[in-house]
């Protein structure tokens, strides 16, 4: 490799190792010998884990599917009121966590709940509990998850059908298409590879949920992983769950991948692309499309934060015992610690392929940035089982698990894994822009490689930097299943003490810290649209 291995290369290498150690983990642990419980397991939950993860997963695409491309081509194709408002506030789902989401949903049918008051004040004393519907178990749980999830699925969508060209509307007019045929044969088929990916993304989530299905009591692969190392303290069987979890992950990779084959959905033509026109609904049309969007948003989003609201105020003495500054302070501190260390190391290894342009290095480098699509809770036991390898083989002279087991350290350290390729792929579709002449020009005027990272290429890349600090907050504030198992002891967050109440069945204590949760989140996602949505 000559002149190519050198401090830039060497750091790249060692960053895309870290990323990629516990994946391998996951693989190398699947023959390490297990305890009884493995013989349990598979005679009686593991066939459950399976149907029920394979069930919820289905129940969930569907919704998601028709949620998010119903909302997607409303806004994107027709005129009608209220439709710039919708395009913006749809979003805000993101900032709804699938388990605060199951928390109103309990909440408002459970007997007795918000809904059997609403219905006392409003028609007097009866019994609706017995007409009242009841959203439990893998019901609760689909509900909850898509209307949690199907933003990935709007966005993506919704991004897609932006760019989609007058000439294929014009094309399904002059061929005699209906609006529906139109929709069904021209305008979905060109939005695919979007939709895909955006129900590939709700797919990967909704396996990696942990939240919302153990409040709902459904055990799924997560679940039993989970069970596994805390329950019955077998690190081994929790691995070996594992990799059942990562071999349905990467199947949805080979099937969306294989259902692709060699089909091309980009418009071939190179000029004369008109703008799409969208089309004024009017009537009982206009209507239609405000009340599905406006359900939407309802239901996705102001239904859990009122739902928290209630709960808030009517039992203030859970939000006045709620240590606010200090949950407050150490979410943040996740947040500025984790991002700083994914941000700075993420722009490390790009540089670092940037000048080594080696292939090794690529591959690694896209081997480590799957990690994203790793659940959490798999992340974190295969940290600790290589964490507990190297303690017990290498530096079994010093305890090093108290350094990264329940420690910030080893918090901030699976937020990398995880979380890594966001800002990487961030970082890296950033230098995309920038021209090899740019760097080649430094370099003739007496730069050298660092002083050329550190004037010219993070200031070029500021605007990027902004945008993937705040999408890497939104996603370390609501993460559940790594800070649950890594945090130090007596270390909440809003996210782990709404989930400490909920499982002690004291929804209206978790409706506070929740409820801050959202409004936080909302905040960053309103400030992240004016980026995702420009000129859109």
């Amino acid at each position: 490799m000559g002149n190519k291995i050198n401090i830039w290369f060497l750091s790249s290498l060692l960053i895309s190792m870290i990323v990629a150690i516990p994946i391998v983990t996951v693989f190398t642990s699947f023959f390490e010998p297990t305890g009884e419980y493995l013989s349990i397991v598979k005679n009686t939950f593991l066939f459950e884990y399976i149907s029920n993860s394979i069930i919820l997963v289905i129940g969930v695409l569907i919704t998601t599917f028709v949620i998010g491309v119903g909302s997607a081509y409303l806004v994107s194709f027709y005129k009608f009121p209220g439709v710039n408002f919708f395009k913006w506030v749809l979003i805000l789902s993101f900032a709804v966590p699938a388990y605060i989401y199951a928390y109103s949903l309990t909440a408002f049918f459970e007997n007795y709940g918000t809904a059997f008051s609403i219905m006392k004040n409003l028609f007097g004393d009866g019994n609706y509990n017995n007409v009242l519907p009841k959203f439990d178990g893998m019901l609760g749980a689909i509900i909850s998850i898509s209307f949690s999830l199907f933003g990935y699925v709007y966005v993506l969508t919704r991004t897609s059908f932006h760019y989609q060209s007058q000439n294929l509307l014009e094309l399904g007019k002059n061929l005699g298409f209906s609006t529906k045929k139109t929709f069904f044969n021209i305008i979905l088929p060109s939005a695919r590879p979007a939709i895909i990916a955006g129900l590939s993304l709700v797919a990967m989530e909704t396996l990696s949920d942990f939240g919302a299905v153990s409040f709902f009591g459904i055990s799924t692969l997560t679940t039993g992983i989970y069970d596994a190392w805390i329950s019955f303290d077998d690190l081994a069987l929790a691995n070996r769950i594992s990799f059942f979890l990562l071999i349905f992950i990467f199947g949805l990779f080979y099937l969306e991948n294989l259902s692709r084959k060699k089909a091309q959905y980009h418009s071939p033509a190179k000029g004369n692309i008109k703008t799409k026109t969208l089309k004024q609904l009017s009537g009982y049309k206009s209507l239609m499309a405000i009340i599905f969007c406006s359900f939407v948003f309802f239901a996705s989003f102001i239904f859990p934060v009122l739902q928290m609201l209630y709960w808030t105020i009517k039992f203030p003495k859970h939000f006045i015992d709620l240590n606010i500054i200090e949950l407050l302070s150490n979410t943040l501190i996740l947040v500025f610690l984790s991002g700083f260390v994914l941000i700075f190391l993420s722009f490390v290894s790009n540089y670092g392929n940037r000048i080594s342009k080696n292939k090794f290095l690529n591959i690694l480098t896209t081997f480590s940035i799957t990690g994203y699509a790793v659940p959490g809770i798999i992340l974190a036991v295969a940290f600790i089982t290589f964490i507990s390898w190297f303690d017990e083989n290498i530096f079994y002279f010093f305890d090093i698990k108290q350094i990264f087991i329940g420690s910030i350290l080893g918090l901030v350290i699976v937020y990398f894994v995880r979380f890594y390729s966001l800002a990487n792929n961030g970082i890296k579709s950033g230098y995309l822009k920038i021209n090899y002449s740019i760097d080649e020009s430094a370099y003739l005027l007496g730069y050298s490689k660092l002083k050329t990272f550190l004037n010219i290429h993070i200031p070029y890349l500021k605007n990027s930097v902004l945008l993937i600090a705040i999408l890497l907050s939104i996603e370390i504030i609501k993460e559940l299943p790594i800070t649950l198992i890594m945090r130090p002891f007596n270390f909440e967050t809003f996210a782990t003490q709404a989930y400490i109440f909920a499982s002690q069945d004291l929804l209206e204590a978790a409706a506070a810290p929740s409820l801050i949760l959202i409004m936080i989140a909302s905040i960053f996602i309103l400030i992240t649209s004016k980026y995702m949505f420009k000129d859109k």
